[in-house]
């Protein structure tokens, strides 16, 4: 879907919504059953944001907190330490990032890349990134909502909300309970965010580690691989195309027990030269239905394209091959699929037989297009003549090969996407939120290291309050260079 389409669906989607929230709220038959619905439910809608609000969670933040308090202590002055220490990086990442693009030296990977549905993230993957997201928002504000009733902070509410395309969650806490704590226990509060975005990331890593181990009852590695998607009206759709389901076992002679054989296979065919199969003289006369005998007395060139079938039938391919008594190059129309089951060759020598004359025959095709046969099921092999990158694209696979037929074919592939999603947004939204920046965590994060370290060595506050100012608009600086650097990336 192009650009503009989704920028204007998004515009029409908030713009329709926000007239009708106008429209209701000014219209008096429906304005006061509609507020008091919108009162009830926690919802407001504003300029391109819904947002919803509850108190019904307060007793669950109140429970957690309050389980095993030394341990819960621990672990969120652990929170500390490494967001202190994630801090550091991350300001030294972002600005390593900066320096080397004002010095015009090689940046491999962008540190904060911005996701835009239609640009850099496939319509089939916005599902993954908003759940993604919205789950990681979600662990981050229980980590403050815990690390609050820990520090006996007050919980007003807990909401969620959509931005635009972007989904979050946020954690009203009181905030004169919050001043009068202590600066340690604020940062164990402030901490708790960013420390549990790492956590779950470091999860999701093991999961994706151990999903072959987890799955082993239910699914069989090693030994094939399986279709999962097939592009529609692609060279291997159709009744007798690539099904879903089916188990892939071989290209040609290339044996594929995963993905990256797949690959080196496809990668392999694309670097052969020639590869043909062996076939007696006798059987390829019998067995050749060239419309124009007089084809193979005509000289070609070498790397010429020849069709010495003629369309003579959907089922036959033209076929080029040399004999012992003459180097003339010779053309035949045969049959694609006996023709292809005979023994492989890619050398003369290859198919010598005593007192038995034979040839190795190929397709009389150019360099990039190959005669690969697919080895798919329990049917007969998919003959795919073509560019072996179009084989490549057309079709989805997998490790994971259901034992059974009920279980889901595409549960590994769910699983695997969702856990890179959470290792990728959980990290970012570490680096983001550490980041001594307005407006995120890192500004009250950096605040209360500011009180907690620097009162006893700078007793008089407006000195700290400087320090912290000139720090936050740094950070917010930096942070700001570095989006508009990955939307320059992204866009230019």
């Amino acid at each position: 879907m192009l650009q503009t389409t989704w920028i204007a669906l998004v515009l029409g989607f908030w713009s329709s919504l926000y007239l009708l929230d106008v429209f209701l709220k000014s219209k008096k038959s429906v304005a006061r059953p509609y507020l008091s619905f919108l009162d009830k439910t926690g919802l407001t809608i504003s300029a391109c944001q819904v947002r919803w609000y509850t108190c019904i969670f307060n007793r669950v933040f109140l429970r957690v907190g309050q389980w095993k308090p030394h341990f819960l202590r621990i672990w969120f002055t652990l929170g500390i330490i490494f967001s202190l220490l994630a801090m550091v990086a991350s300001i030294f990442l972002l600005s390593l990032l900066v320096v080397n693009t004002l010095r015009q030296a090689p940046v491999e990977h962008q540190v904060l890349t911005p996701v835009m549905p239609g640009v850099n993230l496939p319509t089939n993957q916005i599902s993954y990134y908003m759940l993604t997201l919205l789950v990681c928002g979600i662990l981050h504000e229980v980590g403050h909502a815990v690390a609050a009733v820990r520090e006996q902070v007050r919980i007003n509410g807990f909401g969620l909300f959509l931005l635009l395309l972007y989904p979050g969650a946020f954690v009203d806490l009181s905030t004169e309970h919050l001043q009068a704590v202590s600066p340690l226990r604020q940062l164990r509060i402030y901490c708790a965010g960013v420390w549990h975005n790492l956590v779950i990331a470091v999860l999701a890593a093991l999961v994706l580690l151990a999903l072959p181990g987890m799955l082993v009852p239910f699914y069989s590695l090693g030994a094939s691989v399986v279709v999962t998607d097939v592009v529609p009206n692609s060279a291997v759709s159709g009744a007798r195309g690539l099904k879903i389901g089916e188990t892939v076992t071989r290209i040609n002679d290339c044996h594929i027990k995963s993905i990256s054989d797949w690959s080196a296979c496809l990668s392999t065919s694309m670097q052969e030269k020639w590869t043909g199969h062996c076939l007696p003289l006798d059987l390829i006369k019998e067995l050749d239905a060239s419309p124009f005998n007089t084809l193979a007395n005509k000289s070609h060139s070498q790397w010429e394209v020849i069709d010495c079938c003629n369309s003579t039938s959907p089922t036959h391919l033209c076929f080029m091959y040399h004999t012992k008594k003459s180097a003339e190059t010779k053309y035949a129309c045969l049959p694609a699929r006996p023709a292809t089951d005979r023994p492989m060759c890619r050398l003369q020598s290859d198919c010598y037989v005593p007192k038995i004359d034979a040839a190795c025959v190929y397709p009389a095709v150019d360099n990039e297009t190959k005669l690969l046969r697919v080895f798919h099921g329990q049917r007969p092999p998919l003959l795919f003549l073509g560019h072996p990158l179009d084989l490549y694209y057309s079709v989805s696979l997998s490790n994971y090969v259901p034992k059974i037929s009920i279980i889901p074919l595409n549960l590994p592939y769910v699983i695997e996407t969702f856990c890179k999603y959470i290792i990728s947004l959980s990290g970012a939204l570490v680096i983001l939120n550490v980041i001594p920046c307005y407006a995120l965590d890192g500004q009250y994060i950096f605040h209360a290291f500011v009180e907690l370290a620097l009162r006893p060595a700078v007793p008089d506050p407006e000195i700290r309050s400087l320090i912290f100012s000139l720090v936050i608009l740094f950070g917010t600086l930096l942070l700001l260079i570095n989006v508009v650097l990955a939307m320059w990336t992204l866009l230019f």
